[in-house]
C-alpha cells in the first residue's frame, strides 16, 4: 500500500514540475512582427496594411500610423531575431517562455536602453513602444504569435 502511494505522489510531483517548465524544448513557434511609426503631425492616417491595428492604434496619442517593416519568422527559444529600425537602430525579439495558449517574448533596443518582457495570449497582439519619441515620432512593434 505505502510504495503505491509512493508512486502515485512521484506522477503527481512530476506531472506538476513539467506543467511549470517551460516549453523550451518544444517546436519553433511561427511569430509575425511589424515595425509601425506612429507620428503626432500632418492629417489622421492609418496605413492600410495596419486595417487589422486601428482599433489598438486608436487609443495612443498619435495621429498618423505608418507600416515601415514587417517580418514571418518561425523562432526558436532564446535565439533573438535581429530587426533594423529606420532610426538606425536594432530591434531584438527573444522568444523566452511558452504555455498552453501564451508566450513571452523579450525586446530590447540596445542603442536606446530599452528592454521589456512581453506575454501575449493565442490570436492576440501587443503594440508597443520601442523607442523614444523624437520629433513627434516614435516607433512601435507589434508581435502575434501563431499569427
Amino acid at each position: 500500500m505505502n510504495a503505491r502511494l509512493g508512486w502515485v505522489k512521484a506522477a503527481v510531483l512530476g506531472a506538476a514540475v513539467l506543467a511549470v517548465v517551460p516549453a523550451e524544448a518544444a517546436s519553433p513557434i511561427p511569430v509575425r512582427i511589424r515595425i509601425i511609426k506612429g507620428a503626432r503631425q500632418g492629417p489622421p492616417s492609418v496605413d492600410p496594411a495596419l486595417a487589422d491595428l486601428k482599433g489598438q492604434l486608436g487609443h495612443l496619442a498619435y495621429q498618423r500610423w505608418d507600416q515601415v517593416g514587417e517580418s514571418q519568422r518561425s523562432m526558436d527559444f532564446g535565439k533573438p531575431v535581429t530587426l533594423p529600425l529606420p532610426s538606425g537602430s536594432q530591434l531584438e525579439v527573444t522568444l523566452v517562455e511558452s504555455r498552453k495558449d501564451t508566450v513571452t517574448f523579450e525586446l530590447r533596443v540596445p542603442a536606446e536602453r530599452t528592454q521589456s518582457k512581453l506575454t501575449i495570449s493565442k490570436d492576440k497582439r501587443i503594440v508597443h513602444q520601442v523607442t523614444p519619441e523624437k520629433g513627434g515620432e516614435a516607433y512601435f512593434v507589434t508581435v502575434r504569435p501563431w499569427p
